[in-house]
């Protein structure tokens, strides 16, 4: 199978064009050779007419292609026809997408007003029960005869209108169905997809377009990868445009690496013709990283160079980390192997941030790379290498971005019959004006997350960060949120919608407040429980709105507390977390109380 044309040389995949409303009025055309549409949605109650239109504005003021607006009940889906009518009388002709999961009658209310449907396949036609079932081949045939008389109505109805769909899987929401024949696993999000997708063509309907969306960047690569390989292995005219989209990212640095690490990585390998930013912060916020992060692919993604014709290294299609030997760094630490993957600096870092280093800090330098015995490569030529416990590296100034560089030199490895540790680097070469830090972070997040996903890189190096601080620091956060490494709390968070049954951005700061000590802690912040159990699966704990004001909370993906106070569920988590031995109190309280 094969995800892309080359993963060392960069072509923009081939795709069908799909429509959404009319281009002669406003309307988006995406796919073909369209730039990439940038997307968000918009975080009230859908019922609010004047602020939903107010915040759809907003949003088109900075930039922003399509609207998405969630639609949870028929009565939420009829107002549709209020909010794009005033839109439309402001001047505003936005493409509106109605964002429906559990009530297909609420899609077919929809589908009259807007100009695109997303449906989730896990629970359009599926209530999850986490239950555990064997299918027989016949009961499963009788399923999708099932999910086939409840979807194929609006699939007729969007071809009359003449609207677009975004059939949307997430790793949270997987059916049972699915769950069971295939597992929580990146097949199972593609199977889902597909079979909502012959459903579609089954009635000649091809205005549509795929999402394979998760919080784990890895699993949403992986995820997107098998999608367009199973495409391409089905036929030509299976080629769908695809959104791309890191699910529940969080806010702040973290929300914005984690969607760079999984959008930028397929963005490079030419795969991706819209996309959002989902990110725990005001809507308008997302549009800007949008932007900057597609400014950097062209120079991120190799345009031009020939590469020789070599074999992956990796399998794209399911992660592992690469096989090394474990060497040793240098006082003590050691790299490769069963190791974590190791943080270096430079000397000129390394001078800035020792006098403020404490004994006890867990972000720290684990090697300065002027003192290491670091062999550096060209990798577009013949090289020779003494022995598998020499660390290399790409040497500065190979006419090849970072991300091709770095492939290139691991697949060289594995065909020497070698495996040597590898040291990342998210630049190759420095301008003389450094970037400006949103930019570095961006950029380092693409490179070094690309290449970890790929399971590539025992050691990284941030440079492209002038601040000695700061790149250490984004250095471990890349680590973190591409799973490498747990070195702080880890958040899963969603970005709030109109079914949010709370303020996501105070409560996350609440919980934050509270928890941000707890080293290799996971808490999953959830606003309702359309995503919630299932993105919970590997959180510890999570904190899901399930009324008005009421919270429960879970431990893994299962409801141990419901109902709670929202004035309470702090506290109640906190507890929670007690109860199953992951609290230790923040450093201040534990020194006072000695």
């Amino acid at each position: 199978m094969e995800y892309c044309a080359s993963p060392f040389l960069f072509h923009r995949r081939n795709t069908r064009e799909v429509v959404v409303g009319e281009p002669a009025r406003g309307g988006v055309v995406m796919g073909g050779d369209h730039p990439v549409v940038i997307q968000s949605m918009i975080t009230c109650d859908t019922m609010d007419t004047k602020a939903s239109v107010q915040q759809t504005l907003d949003l088109v003021a900075v930039g922003c292609q399509i609207v998405r607006i969630t639609a949870p009940t028929v009565k939420d889906a009829a107002n549709l026809k209020n909010i794009v009518a005033e839109l439309r009388a402001q001047g505003c002709q936005v493409p509106i997408v109605a964002d429906i999961h559990f009530k297909p009658d609420a899609a077919m209310e929809a589908a009259k007003w807007v100009e695109m449907v997303r449906v989730n396949p896990g629970n359009y036609a599926d209530s999850k029960k986490f239950a555990i079932k064997e299918y027989t081949d016949e009961q499963y045939t009788a399923e999708l005869q099932r999910i086939e008389e409840k979807f194929t109505p609006l699939v007729k109805l969007c071809r009359e209108l003449g609207r677009a769909m975004r059939i949307g899987t997430n790793h949270g929401s997987l059916s049972d169905r699915i769950m069971n024949r295939f597992g929580d696993t990146p097949l199972g999000m593609v199977e889902s997809a597909l079979e909502f997708a012959r459903i579609a063509r089954a009635n000649d309907f091809h205005n549509f377009k795929f999402s394979m969306k998760s919080s784990n960047p890895k699993v949403m690569i992986e995820c997107y990868r098998l999608l367009v390989a199973r495409l391409s292995e089905l036929g030509a005219d299976w080629n769908y445009p695809i959104h791309l989209g890191v699910t529940e990212a969080g806010e702040g640095e973290d929300g914005r690496i984690k969607s760079a690490i999984g959008i930028g990585s397929l963005l490079c390998d030419g795969l991706g013709d819209t996309i959002r930013v989902s990110l725990t912060e005001d809507s308008p916020h997302e549009i800007a990283v949008c932007r900057d992060l597609l400014a950097q692919i062209p120079s991120l993604s190799n345009r031009t160079a020939t590469v020789p014709d070599i074999k992956l290294s990796y399998d794209p299609f399911a992660f592992g980390r690469r096989s090394t030997p474990e060497i040793e760094l240098g006082g003590g630490v050691k790299c490769g192997g069963e190791q974590t993957v190791r943080v270096v600096v430079t000397q000129a870092t390394w001078d800035k941030v020792a006098p403020k280093i404490r004994p006890k800090d867990d972000v720290k330098p684990e090697g300065i790379y002027e003192d290491l015995n670091v062999f550096e490569v060209d990798p577009t030529i013949d090289f020779k290498v003494n022995c598998e416990t020499q660390l290399v590296t790409v040497k500065d100034g190979v006419a090849l971005p970072a991300i091709t560089a770095f492939r290139l030199l691991a697949a060289k490895l594995k065909r020497l019959g070698l495996n040597n540790p590898i040291l990342l680097k998210d630049c190759l070469e420095f301008t003389a004006t450094p970037l400006e830090p949103k930019i570095a972070l961006l950029r380092a997040s693409v490179v070094i997350g690309s290449l970890l996903a790929d399971g590539i890189g025992d050691g990284i190096l941030v440079r492209g960060e002038a601040g000695g601080g700061q790149s250490l620091r984004l250095a471990y956060n890349i680590l973190q949120a591409a799973g490498c490494r747990s070195f702080k709390t880890d958040y899963v968070a969603c970005p709030s919608c109109g079914r949010t049954l709370f303020n996501l951005q105070t409560v996350t700061a609440r919980i934050k407040a509270r928890t941000d000590h707890l080293k290799g802690v996971k808490i999953a912040i959830m606003g309702c429980i359309v995503n919630g159990p299932g993105e919970m699966a590997d959180a510890d704990f999570g904190y899901v709105g399930g009324a008005p004001n009421k919270i429960n909370l879970y431990v893994g993906k299962q409801a141990v507390k419901f109902n709670i106070p929202e004035i309470e569920a702090v506290d109640r988590l906190v507890d929670l977390i007690r109860e199953h031995g992951k609290w230790v109190e923040p450093e201040s309280e534990a020194l006072a109380a000695g």
